[in-house]
C-alpha cells in the first residue's frame, strides 16, 4: 500500500500469540529460494499444517489447455441470483430500516464464516478456536454458502499451493472473469482435481464438526442462506415477503459473494506488492473493505500462516479484530503471527519498494 499504519503491540490482556522470526538475512545460501525459508518457517510455527505453503517445484505441463467444459446450471442459477439482486438494489429505498440491519447483520456473520472459520482457523491453521466459537463458525459459514468447510479448504489449500498455475482452482493469469466467477462456470482443470486430491485433508476429516456440515450441508444451507433470512423480516417485523426475498436474501447472497471473489480477482491484479513482487497477489484497500479484511493479500500470500493475514493487525480488518475479541473471552487461542524481523527481511529480499511504515 502507498501508506501503512503500524500498530501497537497486543496487549498483555489478549492470550498469547506464537510469533515467528526469519533466519538472519545471512542465512541463506547461494542459489537457496525464499520459498524455502518460507517453508522452513511453516514447519516451526505450525508443524501440523504445511499444505498451504508455496511449491515451486510444480510448474504447469505443456501442451494445449483442454477444452472448457460449462456446468450450464450453475450459470443458470448464478444469472438467476444476480437478476434477483439487481432488483434487491431497487427495492433497497422501500425496505424497513429493520431489514436494512438485518441484511447488513448478515452479510458480516457470513463473511465472518468465511474469513475468521474457512480461511484463517480451517484452511490455514492460523489460531484454535474452542467449541462454542467453532459452532459459531460453522453456522456463519452454512450461511456464507460458498461451499462446505472441507471443500473450501481443500480447493484453498491448492491455491496457496500450486499458486498461478493450472492447479491452482481460481488461477488469475485465466483473466479477472474466470478468477473472479468463471472458474465456478466451467468443469475443474485436471490438474486442480489431480493435485487436490493429493492434499493432506486428515486435520479436517479428523474434526467432527466439519464432518457434520459437509454431511448435512444441503438442507444446512436451504434453511441458513435462504428460508431463514427471507422469513425474519417477513414473520417479525411485517417487511413485505419480496423485500425480504430479494433484499435479506438474493442481494445479501450476492454481495458476500463478489467480495469474497474479489480477493480472487482483483486481489491478484490491482494494487501494491510490497512484500514480493515475484507473486501476483496484492494489496488492496478496497477489497479489504468488502471482505472484512482479507484484501492484504500480498501479505498473507508471503505469509500464510500469520493470524492477521495483514501486518497491521486492526487496520482495515475487522476478522482480526472478531478473532482478537474472541481471544479476550478465552474462545480463541494460540493466535500466530510473524514478527517483524520476518517481515522487514521479506520486504528486503522480495518486495517492490512500496512499502511505507508510519
Amino acid at each position: 500500500m502507498p501508506a501503512h499504519i503500524l500498530q501497537e503491540p497486543i496487549s498483555s490482556s489478549y492470550s498469547a500469540t506464537t510469533t515467528v522470526t526469519a533466519p538472519p538475512s545471512g542465512g541463506l545460501q547461494n542459489g537457496e529460494k525464499l520459498e524455502k525459508t518460507a517453508h522452513h518457517l511453516a514447519e516451526d510455527i505450525r508443524p501440523e499444517m504445511k499444505e498451504d505453503i508455496y511449491d515451486p517445484t510444480y510448474q504447469d505441463e505443456e501442451g494445449p489447455p483442454p477444452k472448457l467444459e460449462y456446468v450450464w446450471r450453475n450459470i443458470i442459477l448464478m444469472a438467476l441470483l444476480h437478476v434477483g439482486a439487481l432488483y434487491g438494489i431497487t427495492l433497497v429505498p422501500s425496505c424497513k430500516y429493520h431489514t436494512w440491519i438485518w441484511a447488513y447483520l448478515y452479510y458480516v456473520i457470513s463473511a465472518l464464516g468465511i474469513t475468521a472459520g474457512a480461511h484463517r482457523l480451517w484452511s490455514h491453521r492460523t489460531y484454535k478456536a474452542r467449541l462454542p466459537l467453532r459452532v459459531f463458525l460453522i453456522i456463519a459459514n452454512t450461511m456464507a454458502f460458498q461451499n462446505d468447510v472441507y471443500e473450501w479448504a481443500r480447493d484453498h489449500r491448492a491455491h496457496h499451493k500450486f499458486s498461478e498455475t493450472h492447479a491452482d482452482p481460481h488461477n488469475s493469469r485465466r483473466g479477472f472473469f474466470f478468477s473472479h466467477v468463471g472458474w465456478l462456470l466451467v468443469r475443474k482443470h485436471p490438474a486442480v482435481k489431480e493435485k487436490g486430491g493429493l492434499l493432506d485433508m486428515s486435520d479436517l476429516k479428523a474434526e467432527k464438526l466439519v464432518m457434520f456440515q459437509r454431511r448435512y450441508y444441503k438442507p444446512g444451507l436451504l434453511l441458513m442462506c435462504f428460508i431463514l433470512p427471507t422469513l425474519v423480516p417477513w414473520y417479525f417485523w411485517g417487511e413485505t415477503f419480496r423485500h425480504s426475498l430479494f433484499v435479506a436474501t438474493f442481494l445479501r447472497y450476492a454481495v458476500v459473494l463478489n467480495a469474497t471473489w474479489l480477493v480472487n480477482s482483483a486481489a491478484h491484479l490491482y494494487g501494491y506488492r510490497p512484500y514480493d513482487k515475484n507473486i501476483s497477489s496484492r494489496e488492496n484497500i478496497l477489497v479489504s473493505m468488502g471482505a472484512v479484511g482479507e484484501g492484504f493479500h500480498n501479505y498473507h500470500h508471503a505469509f500464510p500462516y500469520d493470524y492477521s493475514a495483514s501486518e497491521y493487525r486492526w487496520h482495515i480488518n475487522f476478522t482480526t479484530f472478531f478473532i482478537d475479541c474472541m481471544a479476550a473471552i478465552g474462545l480463541a487461542y494460540d493466535r500466530k503471527k510473524v514478527s517483524s524481523a520476518s517481515v522487514l527481511a521479506r520486504i528486503k529480499r522480495t518486495g517492490d519498494g512500496s512499502y511505507k511504515s508510519g
